[in-house]
């Protein structure tokens, strides 16, 4: 049976908080933004929900039915953007005496890609007891399929060693020099997908 896809409302909001919030205990950024772990579980859902809330508005957020894996999308035209002042509202919401929830934005978008139009994974996450279960896979295809038909190009930061090489297998390629992190913290992978055009049988 194939997984069963829908976009997300606002009364999803408190359901996929709890899952991304749950999918990213191990990832290495979230851990680099909240060292310190009770301070993680006190603050950590409260990015994630503003992160929802600012996708719900500018892009879309895709579920399974069972909301088991969720991936936030935003649509991204060509062109410099202007000041964007969302991280520091976002750190001023949440966790105002911790920079690194701003710093994140601020060096991801300085090696964000602007010179074509495309569909932006900003987050994906599976529920951490049906990892490996090919959802992520699915989750994306129905948006990656409809970027080949239009001929859009899809762009993500990976966060790891492991998500990059599932993100390598659904056609993406490494673009520019890895970012590494201020203080000691991880490796991100900035990965650009062109359009897939198949030859017709």
């Amino acid at each position: 049976m194939g997984v069963r896809i829908r976009q997300a409302t606002g009364f999803d909001r408190d359901a996929v908080v709890r899952l991304v919030d749950e999918a990213f205990q191990d990832d290495p950024v979230s851990k680099w933004i909240f060292p310190d772990v009770q301070h993680y579980r006190r603050v950590h859902p409260q990015m994630m929900g503003g992160f929802f809330d600012q996708v719900l508005k500018d892009g879309w957020v895709d579920v399974t039915e069972d909301l088991s894996a969720v991936a936030m999308w935003l649509p991204t035209p060509a062109g410099e953007p202007g000041p964007d002042d969302g991280p520091a509202q976002l750190r001023a919401a949440v966790d105002p005496d911790n920079e690194r929830v701003e710093l994140v934005s601020t060096y991801t978008a300085a090696i964000h890609p602007h010179h074509r139009e495309h569909a932006y994974l900003w987050i994906i996450g599976v529920d951490p007891e049906r990892q490996g279960e090919g959802l992520g896979s699915a989750l994306m295809a129905p948006v990656l399929d409809a970027c080949d038909r239009d001929g859009t190009a899809a762009y993500l930061e990976a966060s790891s060693e492991r998500s990059r090489e599932l993100y390598l297998r659904r056609g993406f390629a490494d673009i520019g020099e890895p970012l590494r992190l201020p203080y000691g913290g991880p490796v991100m992978y900035p990965m650009w997908r062109d359009a897939q055009t198949f030859p017709q049988k």
